[in-house]
């Protein structure tokens, strides 16, 4: 006859049991995985923002081609001696746009573009090792939950890119009479730099909640409202690609009126290409077509984003409508700063700010469609809801 079990004994082998079975494999990753790495990403998104800062300072001081070799290891330890230093300017001083913009520059001179481009690189090395070392250690602490290996390696390889698409751009002022580097190629630089930070951006919003939290929430996905928020994330990268553009040819001092441009609402000489080449290659190279499809597409994302935001205001829940609402007051800010920065010729710290202020409405709008896919419930009892 079987001897008979207490019910707590019954209790005890089902949670045993349950222990044993887990909830899945991404319950028995140490907890404290995805909070170290969502903090480890932190870390990577503020070194690629600071690049991104640092890229466009570089830009509008003229420092980008003051390196004119890519050496992504042994160049990371800049001239230490006298000799050093002369060995580099003379490798400057055989380019173009020394030889056609920059002729009789002194050494300290030529010192103060090449620390810009040289910290430049040297963020990007940082960037790289600290994405090196932080993969490594979760890697093989077997820290990283389950369907994440992928992900933060493509990160690691989206680096890789952008490092030898940063080389493919400096080698492009570097030949001829290019005194600068291809505006094409500097869109492309800058818009994968945006990439990056927005793919971290994402992945740090998902593990800053458990995985059966969003599972959860995504069952309550508000879908329109999902597809408008891309829609004006794909907006804002083509204004970003634009902006590039703009900064690659200089042409955000070549018209400093609003709302007119000279006096003019089309530039008369928009397609105007300086060495009679192909006209498509005004949309690349002429000032004014350049400045007049940043300025006009950047009042059409206003217009959308209000109109996103209007669908936002009817999200039932109170941070989604919040995140919109934060929306709306940077695509606002950031169309007044541009206007400041088209005012001032460009003037350095305008125009920084208007690049940060890129930055930050990026990012914005990433939450605000992250919100629209992952709602985050509220509380009635607390007002949050």
């Amino acid at each position: 006859m079987a001897k008979k079990r207490s019910i707590f004994e019954d209790v005890e082998g089902t949670r045993s049991q349950s222990a044993g079975t887990g909830g899945g494999m991404i319950e028995r990753t140490p907890k404290g995985a995805r909070g170290a790495i969502r903090i480890w990403l932190g870390v990577l998104f503020l070194l690629v923002f600071a690049m991104i800062v640092v890229g466009g300072a570089t830009r509008l001081t003229g420092s980008g081609l003051s390196i004119t070799e890519w050496r992504p290891v042994t160049g990371a330890l800049p001239p230490m001696t006298a000799a050093d230093w002369a060995l580099e300017f003379e490798k400057y001083r055989a380019t173009p746009q020394y030889q056609l913009a920059n002729q009789g520059m002194s050494l300290s001179d030529f010192q103060f573009i090449y620390w810009w481009e040289w910290g430049h690189r040297q963020l990007g090395r940082l960037v790289g090792l600290i994405w090196a070392l932080g993969f490594a250690f979760f890697f093989l602490t077997k820290r990283i939950p389950t369907g994440w290996t992928g992900r933060l390696l493509f990160i690691g390889a989206l680096g890789g890119l952008q490092g030898a698409i940063g080389w493919w751009m400096v080698a492009s002022g570097l030949t001829g009479e290019m005194i600068r580097v291809a505006s094409y190629r500097l869109a492309t630089h800058l818009g994968l730099a945006f990439v990056i930070l927005g793919v971290i951006a994402g992945y740090i919003f998902l593990l800053g909640r458990p995985e059966a939290d969003l599972m959860k929430a995504r069952r309550g996905r508000e879908v329109k409202l999902f597809k408008m928020s891309t829609g004006l994330m794909h907006f804002a990268f083509l204004q970003i690609l634009l902006g590039a553009l703009v900064a690659g040819i200089d042409a955000g001092r070549a018209f400093p009126t609003w709302p007119s441009m000279n006096g003019e609402f089309f530039p008369s000489n928009a397609l105007y290409v300086p060495d009679g080449g192909a006209t498509w290659r005004a949309f690349f190279e002429n000032e004014g077509l350049v400045q007049f499809m940043h300025r006009m597409s950047g009042y059409l994302l206003m217009i959308f984003g209000v109109v996103v935001w209007l669908r936002g205001r009817k999200s039932p829940h109170l941070n989604t409508r919040r995140a919109f609402d934060w929306v709306l007051v940077m695509l606002f800010g950031q169309m007044v700063l541009g206007i400041v920065t088209v005012l001032t010729m460009a003037h350095l710290h305008t125009a920084l700010t208007h690049q940060i202020g890129a930055v930050i409405l990026w990012v914005l709008i990433l939450r605000a469609r992250h919100l629209a896919q992952f709602p985050l419930a509220g509380s009635i009892a607390k007002g949050t809801a």
